[in-house]
């Protein structure tokens, strides 16, 4: 029987089982990403990355299916979905939008350190990119008196709080950042698009097989882009220079932010010595990440910020990077490699007029 909307061929194809098995087939094809040569072999490393693939999958399924209706979107938490070096501090949001359509985000601003929402053009299961097409953070926000707040986003001019839109853009991002977790409230938001009221329709086996097809897409897409950007690291072992901002923005950074990724190697009993001078900006941060770029366990002493980090007497920033706490024989804020060997790291720098570049050494631990 032919299903309204579809070709006989279209048809025949979404109820053949056809679409299922080129959803697993292309799955199966994103795994070898995880078996790259450059990428690390040992078992710890190897499990974490088919866990990453498990991640990405499970967030794409999510957006492409459940959640991809830009006339209903919700603004959904990255609940231990780790991509890109994701920052410990964030509480991540996101939604799917249209361009052309005008949307009203409302919510409470909390007591958080830092907020920011943006609109982006997502193309990573195309290019690797997520190009920022708006942006609006607590420099430009209005918030009323009874801590409330609304945004509207859309292509034309809105007065007060606007989230500028494009064409091209398809999501939303929301950023919430800690300083301090044990004391600090974030903010609860809500987005809804404006206009005329639309039903919601069946579901559609053509919009469904495109939607597994964008899925697996999206997973190989992601996990090859920051596996390129780790082999990019990797040219300058231990080190965390500027690589030039303009690929981190593409891939929808925050304008705000200055980004120091780097790669770091270390054999058992060595550490990763950071120093840096640290300019007067609302918030930074340093994190040790795995080599698929994510965060290590929140758990335990993998990242330090501007509230936790004890600086120097001379008010420098010393990390050190070990596979044991050095106690007093090496001096600076310890972060934990978690059983890893090698891994990413990133120094983030927010709102700051410069852009100090850390000094970086390895050496040996003493026997313990």
């Amino acid at each position: 029987m032919p299903v309204a909307g579809l070709s006989g061929n279209a048809a025949a194809e979404a109820f053949s089982g056809s679409e299922w098995t080129e959803f697993c087939r292309a799955l199966e094809q994103a795994g070898e990403v995880i078996l790259r040569d450059t990428a690390p072999h040992t078992p710890l490393d190897r499990a974490e990355g088919y866990r990453y693939l498990t991640r990405l999958l499970r967030e794409m399924l999510y957006s492409t299916i459940e959640n991809s209706d830009p006339d209903f979107p919700r603004l959904h938490e990255l609940d231990r979905v780790k991509l890109g070096a994701d920052n410990p501090d964030n509480v991540y949001l996101s939604a799917n939008i249209r361009g052309d359509r005008t949307y009203r985000i409302t919510g409470t601003r909390g007591t958080i350190a830092y907020f920011s929402i943006g609109s982006k053009a997502n193309r990573y299961a195309i290019d690797g990119t997520m190009a920022s097409t708006g942006e609006l953070s607590d420099r430009d926000l209005v918030v009323d008196a009874d801590g409330t707040v609304e945004i509207i986003a859309s292509a034309t001019p809105h007065d007060k709080n606007w989230l500028p839109l494009a064409p091209d853009s398809t999501g939303l991002v929301v950023r919430q950042t800690y300083l301090d977790r044990t004391t600090e409230v974030a903010g609860r938001w809500h987005v809804e698009r404006v206009g005329e009221p639309i039903e919601r329709k069946e579901l559609d086996p053509a919009f469904l097989a495109k939607a597994l097809q964008r899925a697996t897409l999206a997973v190989h897409g992601t996990a090859a882009t920051f596996a390129d950007w780790t082999e990019l690291f990797m040219t300058r072992p231990n080190e965390l220079p500027d690589f030039g901002q303009d690929m981190f923005q593409r891939a929808g950074g925050d304008p705000e932010i200055f980004y120091a990724h780097g790669y770091w190697t270390l054999e058992p009993g060595q550490a990763w010595v950071i120093e840096t001078d640290v300019p007067d900006c609302p918030y930074w941060n340093f994190q040790l990440d795995n080599w698929w770029m994510e965060s290590l366990d929140h758990e335990r002493r993998t990242t330090v910020n501007k509230h936790t980090a004890e600086l120097d007497d001379d008010g420098r920033l010393t990390i050190v990077v070990a596979d044991r706490d050095p106690g007093r024989n090496v001096a600076g804020n310890w972060i934990d490699t978690c059983g890893h060997s090698t891994g990413t790291a990133l120094l983030r720098w927010l709102g700051a007029d410069h852009h100090p570049i850390p000094t970086c050494r390895v050496i040996d631990l003493e026997a313990p």
